[in-house]
């Protein structure tokens, strides 16, 4: 529950900044008449979302054939794993240049009176995020032993959240410490995408994509089992597991290796 809040508040608050500089710089022009085609773009973006999110769930669970229903779990957390460390990197990079573009696509649009692109702009970045969240709720339900309504429940807390935070900053609050909770909240996604590569490996293991070599290093259950309460909570969000195969460990290992030093590369410059 906590690892789909945690990416449901974050995507959440990256859709809602970018709807509220829409929101904030239509009111800075004196065009608030445009409005609530921006609100049209983001219901639209919403909409659509829920049918991606439907189409996933019958795609993945309506499978009759068990090993190509193994193949694309496998595949789609392989991909969340990719989509998840992009995104971290990605919007370190670009978070400076976001609010820059944004009003320069905005000027084009208030000058042609392009109402369509103005839709179209609060569509993409609402449906953006959400396809995202998709994704990553998906791959958790998979590789994480999260049940759907332990994810309901953490998606719709975050996106409560994120949405009364960024309605904060709207109203001019100063004091939150946005940049550092981007900061190490893409540390934490970065930790949650190590965990579902793992679940990949142990995946592509029991279906003979990869070998086994060693099937445990090491075996701690007896200090903290991965199916007990406390350890179910820390494999869904740490990827924890307490009697890893060789293959399973030097790639989480690696990876997080990696990831974690590219994170401290990219926040080093801020």
């Amino acid at each position: 529950m906590l690892a789909s809040f945690l990416i449901t508040f974050r995507e959440g608050l990256e859709a809602f900044l970018i709807v509220g500089i829409i929101l904030s710089y239509l009111g800075k022009m004196d065009v608030t008449k445009y409005n609530k085609f921006v609100y049209a773009g983001v219901f639209l973006g919403i909409a659509v979302s829920f049918v991606i999110a439907y189409i996933f769930q019958v795609v993945i669970y309506d499978i009759e054939d068990e090993g190509y229903q193994h193949y694309l779990m496998i595949t789609i957390l392989l991909f969340a794993t990719a989509v998840l460390s992009y995104m971290v990197i990605w919007m370190a990079n670009q978070s400076r240049e976001i609010k820059g573009e944004m009003e320069h696509h905005l000027d084009r649009l208030i000058t042609t009176e392009n109402i369509a692109g103005m839709v179209f702009l609060a569509f993409l970045a609402v449906l953006r995020e959400g396809v995202e969240t998709v994704l990553f709720f998906s791959s958790l339900t998979i590789g994480e032993n999260m049940t759907i309504q332990e994810g309901i429940i953490g998606a719709v807390s975050g996106l409560l959240l994120s949405l009364a935070l960024v309605y904060a900053l709207m109203r001019g609050v100063k004091n939150i410490p946005i940049k550092e909770f981007f900061k190490y909240s893409a540390l934490l996604i970065l930790i949650i995408a190590g965990g579902l590569f793992g679940s990949a490996v142990s995946m592509m293991q029991a279906t003979n994509i990869l070998p086994t070599f060693v099937p445990v290093i090491y075996d701690i259950s007896y200090i903290l089992d991965d199916r007990s309460t406390f350890g179910i909570f820390l494999r869904a969000l740490f990827g924890y597991n307490s009697s890893p195969s060789l293959l399973h460990f030097a790639s989480w290992l690696s990876y997080m290796s990696i990831a974690i030093f590219l994170w401290t590369k990219t926040y080093a410059k801020k």
